[in-house]
């Protein structure tokens, strides 16, 4: 269901793994370049193990999109491929977008964050359960902290259907609800919450809600692939089919679309990974300008830090929020950006401040994908901080072994890349690329070690070429394991489709 548990003009960048050729007009400085082909041979092997029927990424970093790229089909005939520019339903990514109206108004003097939501929603009155609380204000809402109920009583999460509620609808069912707890008890989930502060934004600026974020936030980002709503006449064109998780048998069932109508602060807006890349870029941005532009823009620098600063933290149900961000942090790190689940999708953005980096993933699988995002965060910044110890590596021509590799018993395929001089090489499928990278340091006359992930080194790789030089395979503890032709995410692309 919708929500967590927890200027661009770059064409998509997709290359080939053993080439790694990317376009002059968007390349990322070398140790970008190399994390992203493992991170697209390691994507690949995610979505044909995983089954996945579509998957896009897309990378961006300082103030470029990068890369990205797309894995398996947007329809259901599995003849359009998927790409960076592939449009999904974000559903709870809805709720940045709303949080930024949100703060908006708040500039413009028209909303106070700590002022009873009532005052803005004269209908927003849950019923009296007796408990004592202070008022449900915007920062307990945005927040997830007011304890109004997560979503409302007509099971609109429910298939085949997905009754979604107008406006009239909402209000009612909303006046009839009690709270579930007292304003600031707990950390409590709420598309009702994030659909209310949008609402009160709509009113005070005067406008509908979408009028309103198409106007005043998605064009001036220049966001113009992404949608208070969801794209149906692109539907297994530029939009990918919405498919339920797989059965017993191994195969999905194709899902109704839907229309989140009086939810659609919530849970409502459809983007593309290369899109919601642009969002978090123009973050970073703003975030290093200490002055206040001349002329207003979308935000307020200041406004934005505040949005990402915590304002809210249970201990006890999990969760740090900013003002309608998710916030992680993995010691200096802070992983900033939301999450979105509908029927049929999962997508993610996550903005990195401190390294610049913004990451996009959706998908048409059912499984939350925000650990993947935050692994593509983490290989990159393996590349970016290691280094070999002790002597340098001897230059080889490190291309020559750079591919799949099959032993056809112990695991499904490795691959081998190019890593920093030397190699790394990464068993596929992996949940954990971060962790389960072998760093191979070169030694010359096709051998090299192993070096251990805190610096030392181990036992020799020894590769082995055919009469004609080609390498054909390596030996470790004695073991062969046997290299294939061809690239691995373009040799995926042009075979057969496997059903999703």
């Amino acid at each position: 269901m919708a929500g967590m548990a927890r200027k661009v003009t770059h064409m998509a960048v997709a290359f080939s793994v053993i080439l790694g050729a990317i376009p002059a007009q968007a390349a990322p400085n070398p140790a970008t370049a190399e994390a992203l082909r493992v991170i697209d041979a390691w994507a690949d092997a995610a979505q044909t193990y995983g089954r996945w029927p579509a998957l896009s990424i897309a990378v961006g970093e300082g103030k470029e999109l990068v890369w990205s790229s797309g894995y398996g089909h947007v329809d259901t005939a599995r003849k359009r491929p998927a790409d960076g520019k592939t449009i999904y339903s974000i559903c709870s990514i809805s709720k940045l977008f709303t949080s930024v109206a949100v703060m908006q108004q708040w500039e413009a003097g028209k909303l106070r964050l700590d002022e009873p939501i009532v005052t803005y929603l004269p209908w927003a009155k849950l019923q009296d359960d007796g408990r004592d609380s202070v008022p449900i204000t915007l920062r307990s809402l945005l927040t997830h902290s007011a304890g109004v109920p997560r979503d409302g009583r007509t099971s609109y999460w429910t298939g085949p259907d997905f009754p979604f509620p107008d406006q009239a609808e909402l209000q009612a069912d909303y006046a009839s609800a009690k709270p579930l707890y007292p304003v600031g008890k707990y950390y409590q989930y709420s598309n009702i919450g994030l659909t209310l502060a949008g609402d009160a934004a709509a009113a005070v600026a005067g406008q509908s809600y979408n009028q309103l974020v198409e106007s005043r936030i998605l064009a001036p980002l220049g966001l113009s692939d992404t949608k208070p709503y969801l794209p149906y006449d692109q539907l297994g064109k530029r939009m990918a089919v919405a498919w339920g998780p797989l059965d017993r048998d191994g195969q999905r069932k194709l899902l109704k679309t839907f229309d989140t109508k009086a939810i659609t602060p919530a849970a409502g807006f459809s983007s593309t990974a290369e899109d919601l890349v642009k969002f978090g870029l123009w973050q970073i941005d703003l975030l290093k300008q200490e002055v206040a532009p001349a002329t207003p823009g979308v935000l307020r620098p200041s406004t934005l830090r505040e949005m990402h600063r915590v304002q809210f933290t249970d201990p006890v149900r999990s969760g740090s929020w900013g003002l309608g961000f998710y916030v992680e942090q993995d010691g200096a790190k802070s992983f900033i950006g939301h999450d979105g689940s509908c029927p049929g999708y999962n997508t993610v953005v996550l903005v990195r401040p401190d390294s610049g980096t913004v990451v996009s993933a959706m998908t048409t699988d059912n499984r939350e994908i925000w650990a993947e995002a935050v692994e593509i965060h983490r290989v990159l910044d393996l590349r970016r901080d290691h280094s070999f110890k002790g002597a340098a590596p001897a230059k080889v021509p490190l291309e020559d072994y750079a591919g799949r590799y099959l032993d056809n018993v112990w695991s499904n395929e490795a691959i081998i890349l190019p890593w920093n001089g030397g190699l790394v090489r990464l068993r596929l499928p992996s949940s954990n690329p971060s962790r389960g990278l072998t760093y191979l340091k070169p030694l010359g006359n096709d051998q090299f070690r192993v070096i251990a992930s805190d610096g030392s080194e181990m036992h020799v790789v020894t590769f082995r070429r055919d009469a004609a030089g080609k390498v054909m395979h390596y030996e470790e503890h004695h073991t062969k394991t046997l290299r294939t032709g061809g690239s691995i995410p373009e040799e995926r692309r042009r075979a057969p489709a496997a059903k999703p």
